[in-house]
């Protein structure tokens, strides 16, 4: 400011009477993990609040995988480099409120700088997941999603089933993955993306068994995990026999990306992933309709599913900013939290709308009833009450934990370990991962 007073007095206000508007804005760096066609309708997004002010300039990058953003943000804040918004998937939520000098928690960002804020405007699984155990939300909701199931509607009338009605249990889908195979509708039954998240996390959460201790996590550092229970070994167990009859297809580790073709070219049936996957799973079904579904659950265990639960990311605040970049922040968290911004996002890619207002929104739009199928997530996610079992999963390092889920797994399949020991594998490992965890953020 003194500099800026001296520029002023030395008679050189005309030169900035004539500088472009742009030189005045507030810069807010925006370090995110979507490209293709998600990190356009970011662009877009950051484009529209830069539209409709002229004190600030939102400035997204592209950082690569989740992972890798999550890690180059970690060097950044070391290097005293970080970006003011990082977008951090939600494995990273643990290792995030355990660097608290690091985050700038959202609802006391809002508040510092005056701008609406109301919880119970989102979506209730959305607020448990990123909250801590005061109900405070630490981190900006942006990109929510639940895995569904998504089918060949065609494939389902070749085989003589009912195009129009899925499979709701796992005895249904066996069956019906048996008799598409009969008939020569096609090779396989169904895939899968995500072994840990969709066919273990989830697994565990609609059927309301615990993945961990401590609440899933939620209660802190000393938490272990668990998910070598019965249901898991019976689930684990089915998939190994159905990979053997050719029921299943594995997809692959990490995110299954061998899955998303082997439904494309129609080879499997029914494919398992991400609601977010939405967009393109429709784009690339040239030859075929696509129908939707909830994730299926065993009926011999409950007869009262769970909601499964959430995936994607939120957008956490790094402090060591200037007071003037967050007043910005702020002001875009609250554009982004606008019905129509977010409903728009909701419909382009299939991630949840994460506001209640973003959803009715949506139906008075009629969206839903043009787009079916389109509101299955929501009914999922949204379904029964959260239980301690079923509000989600957070421990810290939990990327290295699902790699090692995904060695056991595959291991499993080769036939070096039955389902239970595969499982216990998994878990002893696993558990050695969050004492580390915890060791290093005491």
């Amino acid at each position: 400011m003194r500099k800026f007073a001296l520029l002023l007095s030395t008679g050189v206000l005309a030169a900035f009477a004539y500088a472009p508007a742009s030189s005045a804005q507030t810069e807010i760096s925006w370090w995110h993990a979507m490209d293709a066609e998600l990190g356009k309708k970011l662009e877009e997004i950051a484009n529209g609040f830069n539209d409709s002010q002229t004190e600030y300039k939102v400035v997204p990058t592209y950082k690569g995988t989740y992972p890798e953003t999550l890690t180059a943000a970690i060097a950044a804040f070391r290097a005293n480099e970080q970006p003011a918004i990082v977008q951090v998937f939600e494995v990273g939520t643990g290792t995030m409120m355990a660097a608290k000098g690091a985050i700038y928690p959202v609802h006391q960002l809002m508040a510092d700088n005056g701008e609406p804020w109301d919880p119970a405007g989102f979506l209730a699984p959305v607020v448990g997941y990123y909250s801590d155990t005061d109900g405070n939300i630490l981190s900006m909701p942006f990109n929510s999603s639940t895995p569904i199931m998504y089918y060949n509607k065609d494939v389902f009338e070749k085989a003589g089933l009912d195009r129009e009605t899925p499979p709701k249990t796992w005895a249904e889908l066996e069956t019906m993955s048996r008799k598409i195979m009969e008939s020569g509708a096609a090779p396989c039954g169904f895939t899968s993306g995500w072994i840990t998240w969709v066919q273990t996390e989830n697994l565990s959460a609609i059927h309301d068994q615990p993945f961990g201790t401590l609440e899933n996590g939620f209660g802190g550092l000393g938490t272990e995990f668990s998910f070598n229970g019965p249901v898991q070994v019976k689930h684990w167990g089915n998939l190994k026999k159905w990979s053997d009859e050719g029921l299943f297809e594995y997809g692959g580790p990490v995110g299954g990306g061998d899955a998303p073709p082997k439904f494309y070219a129609q080879e499997c049936a029914i494919y398992m992933n991400s609601s977010a996957s939405r967009a393109g799973v429709i784009n690339n079904a040239k030859d075929f309709e696509v129908g939707f579904g909830p994730l299926p659950y065993y009926d011999d265990v409950t007869t009262d599913p769970k909601n499964s639960i959430i995936g994607g990311a939120t957008l956490w605040t790094l402090n060591g900013k200037d007071p003037a970049v967050y007043k910005g922040v702020a002001k875009f968290f609250t554009y982004l939290s606008q019905p129509e911004v977010q409903a728009a996002w909701h419909q382009a890619t299939g991630y949840l709308p994460i506001t209640n207002a973003a959803y009715e929104l949506g139906k008075s739009q009629d969206y839903y009833a043009k787009n079916p199928g389109s509101d299955i997530a929501i009914g999922q996610i949204t379904r029964g009450t959260p239980s301690a079992n079923s509000k989600g999963v957070r421990f810290g390092n939990l990327t290295q934990a699902r790699s090692v889920v995904d060695e056991e797994f595959e291991a499993m399949l080769s036939g070096s370990k039955t389902a239970q020991q595969a499982l216990d594998a998994a878990v002893e490992r696993g558990n050695q991962i969050l004492r580390d965890f915890e060791a290093a953020n005491q």
